[in-house]
Order: C-alpha cells, then sequence, then structure tokens
C-alpha cells in the first residue's frame, strides 16, 4: 500500500511562523507525504528543507505512548489524579501563586485558550508564561506602546509591493525561507526593488541584499534614531498623517541627541541608507530576533515603528514595520493571553473592566488581578522554591532559557513537575515527575495564527498512537478533576474555538482589535472545512491592513512616537570576556531538534554545533579550522567546532542554539547566555553576551558511523541520524588504553568481526566491525581533528564496505560531500563537479543540473558562494 488511493488532508506546517500551508497524504504504514499547498495564501504552494522534510519527522520510534510517573509507565487516571491533587494541595496551602504553567508556541490555540482559563480563571495566578517571550515579547510591548495593542498592521502581500525591503535582525534566508523567496520572485519580476539588510553578520540573506548595513551588535536604536532626525530635516514627515500620531517632539528630540556613530557604520553608508529609505515612498521593515532578543528590544520595535509613523508609511500597501515570528502558533498565544501580563483576546490584565469581562464570561471563581511570573522570573522563582507545581507543555527550558545550567537545577528541585510532550527524551523531560504523552503534530486537529495575521487549521492525517491525547483534552481533564467540571467540559477543539470567538465578540465590544465573532457559531462542520482567513473577523470588519486610517487602539485613539535612546547591551566586554557572544537557528533546524533530528537528510547539512569567528581573533587565540574550542562565560561553558570566517566581524562570535544533552551535551549554549532582560517586555537578551574563547585542549578526536545506537560517554560528542543509521564527532581529553575495547563499548559490539589498524606512535585508530559482508559501524581516531570523507562514511553502514578504513570513496563511488541542498540531498563536490566540468556558471544553470536551489532556495546563497569561489581560483588568461 503506498497511500495513492489515501485521502488528502489540507494543513500547516508545525515550524516557523510563516503558517505555511501543507497538503498530507498518509501512505498506509504510518507515515506520510507532505506537499506545499498551493492555495494557502501564505506560501502558495512553496515549503523550505523543513517542511518538506516533515513525512521524514512523524514515525513512532521516539515517541512517548504512554504516561510516565517517576520514570514507571502507569495510566491516565493515576497520573492525571496525581496532577490534579498535586495542584489542588500546592495551592491550598501556598496560594495560587505557587502554581505556574510553562507553555509553547507549538500549542494549538485551543490547547493555549484551555490552558489560560485554567490558570487565569480557576487557579486565580497569572503565572502563565509561554516560550514566544524568548523571541516575541519585545514586539508586544512595542506594538502596545505605539498602537494600543498588539497588531500587526500589514501582511505578507506588503513584502511584494514595497519598494524597497529593509530585514533588520532577521536572516530570513534561512529562518522564513518560504517568505525570503517571496521576496526574492518579487525583486526578479521588478528589478528596481531593492533589498537592506542589517545585521552585524553577513547572512544568506545578504545574498539579494543591495545594501548590507554591518552595524554593531546592539545599535538599532542608534541607527533608526539617526533615521527619524534624518526624516525631520530632509522634510520626509507626513505632517496630516502625524495629527493621527502623539509624542512626536519627544521622539525627535530623542532621535536627535543620539549618536549613529555608536553603530560603528561610515557617514558615506548611514546617509546611503538613509537616503534610499527617506526617498523610497513604499517601504517594509521586516524585523525579528536581532531585533527582540535584546535589553533594549522593545525600545528596538518603538525605534522602528517611529519612522513609519512619522511617514505615514504604515497600513498601506507595501509600507510598514512587519514583524516574523518564530514559532507556528506564538501569534495565535499572544491572542488567547498566553503571555503572563495579557488577557485572552487583547485583553488587558491591568484593566478592571477586562478582567471583569472575562471573570464573567468565564463564569469563573476568581480572576487574576496582577501580572504574573515571565519566563525568566518565573524560573527564579521555581529556583527560589516560590513556585511548587510547574506544568510544562512542548518545550525544553533546561535547554532554551538563558543561564540554562541554573533553569535546569530550578526544574530538578522543585517539588512537583509534570511535562507534556511528543517525547520523553529531552533534557526537561527527564527532570519530570510526571510525563503526559501529547498528541504530535500530523495527530492535532485545531487553529494556529500566522505572522500576518491568518488564521489557518492544523488537521489530522493520522491516527493518535498509543494512549496520547490532544493537549485540550489533557488540561480539560485537569481543570474538571480540580473541580471545575463544567468549565471544562469540551468536547471538541470546535467547541473552544466557538468559545473563544465569542469572548473575542467582547473584545471587540471594548474597541479591540482582535474580534472573529464572526466565527463564534460555526457549526462543527463549517469549522472542520474553515479556510484561513485574516483576522479581524467581525460583523464589521474582515482581514485587511491596519492604521492607514490613523485609528489607532490607544485610549486617546491616536498612535504614540516614544522617544527612546541608544543604551549598549548590560554585558560589555572586558579583558576576561572579550567576545560578544550572538545566537540563532540555521537553515534545516528547529529549536531544540526533537522534530528535524529525525530527518537524515536535515542532519546533513550542518550535523555539528559550531563557533563561526574571525580568522583574526582565532588566531589571536592559537584556534585552527576545525578546533574544537572552549566557550566560557560567567554562567557556563560550551565546546563548539571552530568556523573560521570573515562572516562575523572582529569582537562577534556566533553558534547555534539547537544541541541538547541528547545531541550534544557540551554544546548547549543558552548555558553560557546571561539571564539578562529587556525591563519592559521580559524578553531575554539572548545575542549580546560577553564570553571568552579558547582552544580546546583534546588528547584525541575521533569520528564514528554505526548502524545502531552508540554509548557515548566522551568529554564532547555530537550526534546526528543518517540514512544507515547514526555519526558522531569525538574528542576527550584522556587517550583509553585499548581502541579497539573502547570502541566496542562505544558500539555495544562485544563479539563482532573486527578490522584495525591503530598506530600508537601517531595517535591514529581506525577500527570497523563487520557482520559478514555488512559493515556495522567503524571509527576513525587521530590526535588531531580527524581528516575523512564523512558524507561518504555516513552512508556505509549495513552495506558491503571492506574499504571502510581508507577513510576515502573508492573511484567509482564519488563523494558526494557535505550536503548543500536538502530537498535534494545535493552535496558540495557535485556542485563543484557541475560547475567546473558542466558548464553550470550560474546558481539557475545549477539547478537545472542537479535541482539543487529548485524547491525551498534556502541554499542558493551557498550554491552562489562556491560559484564565486570557484570564479576566484580560475587564473587570468
Amino acid at each position: 500500500m503506498d497511500g495513492a488511493g489515501m485521502p488528502e488532508v489540507r494543513s500547516t506546517c508545525p515550524y516557523c511562523g510563516v503558517g505555511c500551508g501543507v497538503i498530507l497524504r498518509p501512505d498506509g504504514h504510518g507515515g506520510m507525504d507532505v506537499r506545499g499547498d498551493p492555495d494557502h495564501p501564505a506560501n502558495l504552494g512553496r515549503l523550505c528543507s523543513k517542511g518538506s522534510a516533515l513525512g521524514e519527522t512523524v514515525g513512532l520510534g521516539e515517541r512517548l505512548l504512554t504516561p510516565r510517573v517517576m520514570g514507571q509507565d502507569s495510566d491516565w487516571d493515576s497520573a492525571l489524579d496525581l496532577v490534579a491533587e498535586k495542584f489542588r494541595r500546592t495551592i491550598a496551602e501556598h496560594g495560587p501563586d505557587s502554581a505556574a504553567f510553562y507553555v509553547s508556541g507549538q500549542l494549538l490555540t485551543e490547547d493555549y485558550y484551555v490552558a489560560n482559563k485554567l490558570m487565569k480563571g480557576f487557579i486565580g495566578s497569572a503565572n502563565i508564561d509561554t516560550n514566544s517571550r524568548l523571541c516575541m515579547a519585545s514586539t508586544v510591548a512595542g506594538h502596545k506602546r505605539a498602537f494600543g495593542t498588539d497588531t500587526v498592521p500589514g501582511t505578507y502581500e506588503d513584502l511584494e509591493l514595497a519598494d524597497l525591503v529593509v530585514l533588520t535582525g532577521s536572516n530570513l534566508a534561512w529562518c522564513h525561507p518560504v517568505l525570503f523567496q517571496r521576496i526574492v520572485a518579487a525583486k526578479k519580476a521588478r528589478p528596481a526593488m531593492k533589498v537592506v539588510v542589517i545585521d552585524p553578520r553577513r547572512t544568506s540573506s545578504c545574498d539579494i541584499a543591495d545594501m548590507h548595513i554591518a552595524l554593531k551588535a546592539g545599535t538599532d536604536v542608534a541607527l533608526f534614531n539617526g533615521l527619524l532626525a534624518s526624516i525631520y530635516e530632509q522634510g520626509g514627515t507626513d505632517a496630516a498623517f502625524l495629527r493621527n500620531v502623539e509624542g512626536f517632539d519627544g521622539a525627535l528630540a530623542a532621535a536627535s541627541n543620539d549618536d549613529p556613530g555608536v553603530t560603528g557604520l561610515s557617514e558615506a553608508d548611514l546617509r546611503a541608507f538613509y537616503k534610499l529609505w527617506i526617498r523610497t515612498e513604499k517601504v517594509v521593515t521586516v524585523f525579528s530576533q536581532g531585533v527582540n532578543q535584546s535589553s533594549s528590544g522593545t525600545d528596538k520595535v518603538n525605534a522602528i515603528i517611529n519612522c513609519h509613523l512619522a511617514t505615514g508609511r504604515i497600513g498601506k500597501p507595501g509600507c510598514g514595520p512587519f514583524s516574523v515570528t518564530g514559532q507556528p502558533n506564538a501569534m495565535g498565544g499572544r491572542e488567547v493571553g498566553g503571555l503572563a501580563n495579557m488577557l485572552a483576546c487583547h485583553l488587558d490584565l491591568e484593566n478592571a473592566d477586562h478582567r471583569n469581562a472575562v471573570h464573567d464570561f468565564w463564569s469563573s471563581p476568581t480572576i487574576a488581578d496582577q501580572p504574573g511570573h515571565k519566563a525568566v522570573d518565573m524560573f527564579e522563582a521555581v529556583h527560589a522554591g516560590r513556585i511548587k507545581a510547574l506544568w510544562i507543555i512542548h518545550t525544553n527550558p533546561a535547554v532554551t532559557m538563558p543561564d540554562a545550567d541554573r533553569v535546569r537545577d530550578a526544574i530538578a528541585g522543585c517539588d512537583f513537575v509534570v511535562v507534556s510532550d511528543i517525547t520523553a527524551a529531552t533534557d526537561t523531560a527527564r527532570l519530570a515527575h510526571v510525563v503526559l504523552p501529547a498528541a504530535a503534530w500530523g495527530e492535532k486537529d485545531g487553529t494556529v495564527t500566522n505572522s500576518d495575521r491568518t488564521i489557518s487549521r492544523q488537521r489530522p492525517a493520522l491516527p493518535v498512537p498509543g494512549m496520547a491525547r490532544p493537549d485540550w483534552e489533557i488540561l480539560a481533564e485537569v481543570g474538571r478533576r480540580m473541580g471545575w467540571v463544567s468549565a471544562f467540559d469540551y468536547e471538541s477543539p470546535a467547541e473552544i474555538f466557538r468559545e473563544y470567538a465569542a469572548l473575542s465578540g467582547i473584545a471587540g465590544g471594548f474597541g479591540k482589535d482582535f474580534d472573529i465573532s464572526a466565527k463564534a457559531e460555526l457549526s462543527d462542520h463549517d469549522y472542520a472545512v474553515m479556510p484561513p482567513f485574516r483576522w479581524p473577523a467581525s460583523g464589521t470588519r474582515q482581514g485587511g491592513r491596519f492604521f492607514a486610517d490613523g485609528a489607532f487602539f490607544t485610549p486617546s485613539g491616536m498612535g504614540r512616537m516614544l522617544g527612546v535612546s541608544w543604551r549598549p547591551p548590560v554585558s560589555r566586554p572586558d579583558a576576561d570576556f572579550p567576545y560578544r557572544f550572538n545566537t540563532g537557528r540555521i537553515r534545516d533546524q528547529w529549536h531544540t531538534m526533537t522534530r528535524t533530528a529525525l530527518s537524515p537528510r536535515l542532519s546533513a547539512h550542518l550535523a555539528e554545533p559550531f563557533l563561526e569567528i574571525h580568522p583574526e581573533d582565532a588566531a589571536a587565540q592559537g584556534i585552527a579550522e576545525a578546533d574544537l574550542v572552549e566557550v566560557r562565560s560567567v554562567t557556563g561553558r560550551s565546546i563548539l567546532r571552530a568556523l573560521l570566517t570573515d562572516r562575523v566581524q572582529r569582537g562577534d562570535v556566533f553558534a547555534p542554539i539547537h544541541w541538547t544533552g541528547e545531541t550534544a551535551p557540551s554544546a548547549r549554549i543558552d548555558a553560557v547566555v546571561a539571564a539578562v532582560t529587556d525591563p519592559v517586555s521580559g524578553q531575554p537578551e539572548s545575542k549580546a553576551s560577553v564570553v571568552a574563547v579558547a582552544p580546546f585542549r583534546a588528547a584525541w578526536y575521533g569520528f564514528a558511523i554505526s548502524s545502531d545506537d552508540m554509548v557515548l560517554r566522551s568529554d564532547y560528542w555530537a550526534l546526528a541520524r543518517t540514512g544507515t543509521g547514526w555519526r558522531a564527532e569525538l574528542a576527550g581529553t584522556e587517550t583509553p588504553a585499548d581502541w579497539e575495547t573502547e570502541a566496542r563499548r562505544l558500539f555495544a559490539l562485544p563479539d563482532a568481526e573486527a578490522q584495525v589498524v591503530v598506530d600508537t606512535a601517531r595517535g591514529t585508530a581506525r577500527i570497523a566491525f563487520h557482520d559478514g559482508d555488512r559493515l556495522l559501524a567503524a571509527l576513525f581516531v587521530s590526535r588531531q581533528p580527524v581528516r575523512v570523507m564523512r558524507s561518504h562514511l555516513a552512508g556505509l553502514p549495513g552495506q558491503d564496505a571492506p574499504h571502510v578504513l581508507t577513510g576515502r570513496a573508492p573511484a567509482d563511488q564519488p563523494d558526494p560531500g557535505p550536503i548543500v541542498c536538502s530537498c535534494f540531498n545535493v552535496g558540495v563536490n557535485q556542485i563543484l563537479e557541475a560547475i567546473e566540468t558542466g558548464g553550470a556558471i550560474s546558481v539557475d544553470a545549477v539547478g537545472t543540473a542537479l535541482q539543487a536551489g529548485t524547491n525551498c532556495g534556502s541554499c542558493r546563497p551557498e550554491i552562489a558562494v562556491l560559484l564565486e569561489r570557484t570564479r576566484a581560483a580560475e587564473p587570468a588568461e
């Protein structure tokens, strides 16, 4: 059975906030085929490498299928009775603020709604926060300060209609590839369209940039304050629109007092950028984590918005500030009040009328009347013992929170911890007293909201396996067992959605932006077939843009410009910690890889955690290419592979966020990040800690491949899935006495037939294990970083590979090299061959020859770099 006769299901991708539509077809064997939905307004059929590989991630091998209590399999009644009793007793003895929920942008809106209702309306605390605090809280705060509500003014179409797109603090090419490709296509259709990238790093997004503004880290406020001052000086303000805006004089005064020179940019570069922005009527300024993850993130957001308000370039086609969200339902979480300082439907927790309205609507015994703990403060309260019962849902704070070692210790020391997730194999789930099996993407039923306010359905294409349950059902059952039976007596997500939509009508009555009350009477069938729609959806307004008419949601009804001033990141480089530590995502991985690491092709692009460091900084520290380096701060340490590149400025280093105790225990980089937050939003400053960098003095390095699991114990290891099993990078400070013995322990192969080549004098060892003519595993050891053809070797387990110990591909088996195009598994060597011998002289020509770059397009910048290097290496005639 190949699934050809199975029905197709329209759903939504579970990764970033673009919210791409997908069409799912079960294959009849527990898996599914996935393709882009050509009718979905977010992606129009496009998918990135991660979305394209979704079908590889739905197996049950890593799934949690039964409740676990104290590490032992249990049943639902026992587990839920325990959860309800522990929370009830904790609240009775220590008050409602002794309990907390830490939830996730992976939740569907219906799940989020039930969690928020349970905590704020029935437990009576606002101690519910979300990992969206780590990515979007500064945008929420900036929007509320400027607009009165957390409103995204524009739509994705604006990216294509703009004559200038400014990407600031956003590597859109890797982090939101489908949106990036929409801009690429628009620029190709209209070559006069301009793109500016503002980023301390030279990222793949610079591939289409007409200008790269490589400012110093943390100086965005000074840059945009300089823009605002120049707008005024050059007569670029919109006097008519400014009649709808308050605070202009104060904002201009603060901007005029700032010095754009702190950006490190030349006067010529500043003038060129300001001139381009001011003289281009249709401008969209896209911003993301480089703006948000800062101790001045909210001020950065308002500095950007100030420029759009001053010029009236907001809410019109091709105009406006545009925040792109990091998670599939971060927006939905914001809408239902999933943050500790919000009520549902953009109602305000501090407003007594709003609280009373929600209280009455829910018929709840209480309502939280003051903000709860935001994420960083929440885990500090856990550490201090003030929070004694903690429920963590679909997130991994023991890895992702700043000062992660302290957070891990806090969770480990908490009186009672519940984790709901699809796997128990996470750093956080291993610390829980109770682990509850939740339904996963592909099984869930509900809604999500993307970055441009489009609400889409996630629909199930596979049955919920084992004893797993949807999150809304788990939360509602705990609510019932805590005594609130009628309030949580839900039978379906459609019922929850209707209640939520009805509540939004009350918010609309208060004059709020979020109102989907036109959906409050949807039948179950209409909910099941509901197409994507952009809110609002009320009796008076359907979708569209906001604020072009000058009507805002502040008490005065006017937009607000804020007087903001540049201030440097809180952590300052010094002699002990001289490097600014930037963090972020890579192209083919997502968060802590509980899903993406299941895909061999996604793991092939960048299979190991790394540190980008400028070659001159590396030389100063005695670090060579491919060395392991120790990154140390006052809070922790990590060990990463050195990647020498001038993509980063001198004094800056960059590392990806994805590796965990499950995949590379020494590379949990948030252990190095200081728990510094924005004073307004509470969002951590994840991109500006300070660190020391030094060589990691390894006595030996290793590379291992295996068809089965490995028993990894070395000082450094990084594990990645392959199409034939596993690959691992290894290193240690003490050399084993006998490498064959160590290899047998590593692979759990005490009796397998072995090929062994050991040179003790040179410190090298190569050992392979076979079962007849089938390779089981191999280990390569050296005193220096191991030089072998990794991509070739990774494909050998399970095959007849008598040549394996050469570490090289035979002449008749060309090595594809490290993967560049994950969509079509195309490696560096294949691309170079197409360039050098096949006459492929452009990115499009490489695509024609190999398909590389023709699907999601996110590898096109890397192909362009290979072309440029090849041209540079050609001798002059």
